[in-house]
């Protein structure tokens, strides 16, 4: 399959994506527009709507290593709406926080692997190139979050069939 790029915007940032079907090879925010098509998920997402970026697949865990595919892997587990430090990656990844930290900063592919959820234990920690871009997605997720939660009347954010919200517990 041909390789595409693209851009769309995120808040004053425009997202370069290089990519192929479902494959991510590349994610990089900049200040200026590539012309060309970006996959449907990410538009969404950089659109501020709760999506699940699971079923894309970025480069990284196969061009890096095992180490970072551990890491990029406990990484890509953190939900949607959450952040996790980097020591508790370190921990799931069975390694330590500073190689959590190198592997967040050698991501090729952000958003698919969301470094943007790893944060320091005292502070949010670094994101290239700018920490604001790191500070806006993690504010975007919170509040999808609780719009997802406004509208569905399960605790678990999950729509019930046939049960609206006045009437819980009722049949």
């Amino acid at each position: 399959m041909a390789m595409s790029e693209g851009s769309c915007r995120f808040g004053l940032w425009f997202v370069h994506v290089h990519w192929s079907g479902a494959v991510i090879h590349r994610v990089r925010f900049a200040t200026t527009a590539i012309m060309g098509p970006v996959p449907p998920l990410i538009q969404r997402y950089c659109a501020g709507q709760p999506v699940d970026l699971s079923p894309l697949v970025s480069i990284a865990p196969e061009t890096m290593g095992e180490v970072y595919a551990r890491i990029f892997a406990a990484v890509r587990r953190v939900p949607y709406g959450k952040t996790a430090t980097y020591g508790e990656i370190a921990r799931r990844a069975d390694t330590g926080p500073r190689v959590v930290g190198q592997a967040m900063a050698r991501n090729p592919t952000p958003l698919v692997i969301p470094c943007h959820r790893v944060v320091g234990a005292r502070g949010i920690g670094g994101f290239s190139p700018d920490i604001g871009i790191k500070e806006s997605l993690i504010a975007m997720e919170e509040r999808g979050v609780k719009k997802q939660r406004r509208k569905s009347p399960d605790p678990r954010g999950v729509a019930v069939a046939g049960k609206s919200p006045g009437r819980r517990g009722r049949q």
